[in-house]
This record gives structure tokens, C-alpha cells and sequence, in this order.
């Protein structure tokens, strides 16, 4: 089996910068504050390990559900590159950060709530954008080969969740909130880019480009 290094490295590009392992570390540090160190591994590898599994199924099912809808993978991925546009303006205008961080208060509001599932697994790693991600990509490339490479990568960027969670309070001391900003809005001209190429991909299967 060849591998196909682009496609290696757009899928990476993809889900590192979707889910976006080292801006989830102070909201982790946020959702898990008053919880002992013990407690925070527990969290922080349940979360991965539920996000993980959330997004295998739509990488190995995802295609099936939309053609059992009647829509096509090029209408999907116009969609989903739009979807990923739109997150991408989040992120450079501040307005993704600002509602992960209600999503943090709100879960911190619920006394003896465990954050694993929710937000941490579900929005804030497995999302709308990161599932629509796993969908295109594993569309991009069909067969087994193809669904493996998109998961490895993706648990390769869970994990680096997981490391983030982990190193939380260490990272915030480092970068500062200064530092997480400007990386966070680095990364959001870069998917803007890559959404852009989705949504030209899905209009190029259509025939609406050349």
C-alpha cells in the first residue's frame, strides 16, 4: 500500500487545526479546576478515548448515512468547506474561543459534573467542524487504506489533545493567553485556506470549475 504524502498531510492540517489541541488546554484547565491531579488525567483520557470513538464511526459510516440521505460527497463537501470557513472566521475574530468558553462555564456551573463527555468529547473535540472533517477526508480517499490513514491521524492529533490536557497549566504559563491568541488566529487563516480548497473540489466535481 502506497501512501500518498499530500493527502498525509492535508489530513493532519486538517484536524490539527479543527480541533485545535493547545487551545482546549485552558479551557481544560477551566472545567477541571478544584479536581485533583488524579482526577484530571481520568477526565482528560476519557474525553480523547470518547472523542475518538465518536469520530471513527463517522469516518467509517459518515458516507453511508449521506447517501441513505440522497446527498452526494461534492455537495457535501461544498457544505462542509463552507461549515469550515465559517469556524475559521470564528477563530480569527475570537468568537469560536469566546463560545467555547461559555460552553466551560456553563458546564462549570453544574456542581460535581464530570466534563468528559460533555463539553470537553462532545463539542468541544468532536465537533460539527471535526466530524464534517473526518467525513470529507475519508471521502477524499475510499477503501480501508484510506479510513485507516484518516484515523491514525486523527487519533495521532486526539492524542496531542491528551498531551495538552495534561501539560495544561504548564503551557498557560509558557504562552499566556497572548501567545494562545495569536497561534489561534494563525491557524484559522490556514484552515480558511484549506476550506476554501474543499468547497473549489466539491464545485469541481459538479463541472463549476475547471
Amino acid at each position: 500500500m502506497s501512501i500518498d504524502s499530500a493527502f498525509l498531510v492535508t489530513t493532519f492540517v486538517t484536524l490539527f487545526v479543527i480541533i485545535d489541541p493547545f487551545a482546549l488546554a485552558p479551557l481544560f484547565l477551566a472545567l477541571t479546576h478544584g479536581k485533583s491531579a488524579q482526577e484530571r488525567r481520568a477526565i482528560a483520557v476519557r474525553a480523547c478515548l470518547t472523542s475518538m470513538g465518536i469520530l471513527t464511526v463517522f469516518a467509517a459510516f459518515g458516507e453511508s448515512v449521506l447517501n441513505f440521505a440522497g446527498i452526494s460527497m461534492p455537495a457535501f463537501r461544498v457544505a462542509g468547506g463552507l461549515l469550515l470557513f465559517l469556524t475559521a472566521l470564528d477563530m480569527l475574530f475570537e468568537r469560536r474561543t469566546k463560545r467555547r468558553e461559555n460552553q466551560a462555564e456553563e458546564s462549570e456551573e453544574e456542581d460535581g459534573h464530570d466534563p468528559s463527555v460533555f463539553p470537553l468529547a462532545i463539542p468541544l473535540i468532536a465537533g460539527p467542524g471535526s466530524i464534517a472533517s473526518m467525513i470529507l477526508l475519508t471521502g477524499q480517499s475510499p477503501g480501508l487504506q484510506g479510513l485507516v490513514l484518516v484515523v491514525a491521524v486523527m487519533i495521532a492529533v486526539v492524542t496531542l489533545s491528551l498531551i495538552s490536557f495534561l501539560a495544561s497549566g504548564m503551557m498557560e504559563r509558557v504562552l499566556g493567553k497572548t501567545g494562545i491568541n495569536v497561534i489561534t488566529r494563525l491557524l484559522g487563516m490556514l484552515l480558511a485556506a484549506l476550506a476554501v480548497q474543499f468547497v473549489l473540489d466539491g464545485l469541481r466535481d459538479f463541472g463549476f470549475v475547471g
